[in-house]
């Protein structure tokens, strides 16, 4: 069959990802890129570190970075991001503003990373009083905060998992009841941080119970890397995504009105800490259940 009226392929944009070695959830980023742009993803080199703000250093040395975009740059991306929350708000504001530098001088292309993307879509929404889902550790969870209170944003409230490994395995459920556990206050939106844990799924569900915007560290690196390159980043009912979205159930004018009150056996903050459960099926690492699932959850919310 001849063929050759068909031409040759379309032009191909491009965005180039850096992600920590550990990193699992290379299927998530792809859903929310067109179909007219590709993922090109490198991982730092191992280092046999858990999560923590030691491995956040590590990943995100400035030789580190270089020597990923420059291998990315065969490729031709249009945009590279760095694709990891705490390995880009562990040296403050200063210190993230440096890595994109960095970046952008190895590989001459525009360069972008998951918390500079974060302040860039809090400031989309006009959101400056947040909300922070996490599963890290307590200090990295206030290393956090502290990158969010040097921009200018105010955590409201915040639940974290105590989690050093396997963050990729959290399941949904645990990622909704921290949600409801951090919302307190009059919170303008909900961040969930990590890029090792899965949200894509969960964010309509939340924007509509908890009637504001829900930011993941995924959703908002994509969204920052397509936006550079001028494309439109893609989500069902994801109010940083869709202007409708804001309009909709997901808006909020900050009062805080139609924030679900705790329910029994969900306490924010410490009560977090902890690993979380294993999936469905799988076998634990001879830990028990998570403290912060109440004694008879009933079935994990709809997602």
């Amino acid at each position: 069959m001849d063929v050759s009226f068909l031409g040759g392929p379309q032009p191909q944009l491009g965005v180039g990802v850096v992600a920590p070695f550990d990193f699992a959830l290379d299927r998530e980023l792809w859903r929310w890129v067109p179909d007219d742009v590709s993922l090109h993803l490198t991982r730092t080199p191992f280092v046999p570190v858990e999560v923590s703000l030691d491995l956040a250093r590590l990943v995100s040395e400035h030789e580190t970075l270089q020597a990923a975009v420059q291998a990315l740059c065969a490729v031709s991306p249009q945009v590279i991001s760095y694709a990891c929350t705490s390995g880009s708000f562990v040296g403050g504001v200063a210190g993230e503003r440096a890595m994109c530098a960095a970046m952008a001088q190895a590989g001459e292309v525009p360069s972008l990373t998951t918390s500079g993307a974060l302040l860039e879509a809090l400031r989309e929404i006009d959101a400056r009083r947040i909300a922070v889902v996490t599963p890290y550790t307590k200090s990295v969870t206030d290393s956090l905060e502290d990158y969010l209170g040097e921009a200018g944003i105010t955590v409201t409230g915040r639940a974290y998992l105590g989690l050093t490994r396997h963050i990729w395995k959290v399941p949904y459920r645990d990622v909704v009841d921290m949600a409801r556990a951090a919302v307190v206050g009059a919170a303008d939106a909900l961040f969930i941080s990590c890029t090792n844990l899965p949200t894509y799924d969960v964010i309509p569900q939340l924007e509509a119970e908890l009637r504001m915007p829900v930011l993941s560290a995924n959703q908002v690196t994509m969204w920052a890397a397509l936006r550079a390159i001028g494309v439109y980043a893609v989500g069902p009912y994801q109010a940083l995504l869709d202007p409708v979205a804001r309009r909709g159930p997901a808006a909020m004018t900050g009062s805080g009105a139609g924030v679900p009150e705790s329910r029994p056996g969900v306490t924010p903050e410490a009560a977090f800490a902890g690993p979380a459960a294993p999936l469905d099926g799988e076998v634990g690492d001879g830990i028990e259940p998570p403290p912060f699932l109440p004694e008879d959850p009933g079935p994990p919310p709809s997602v």
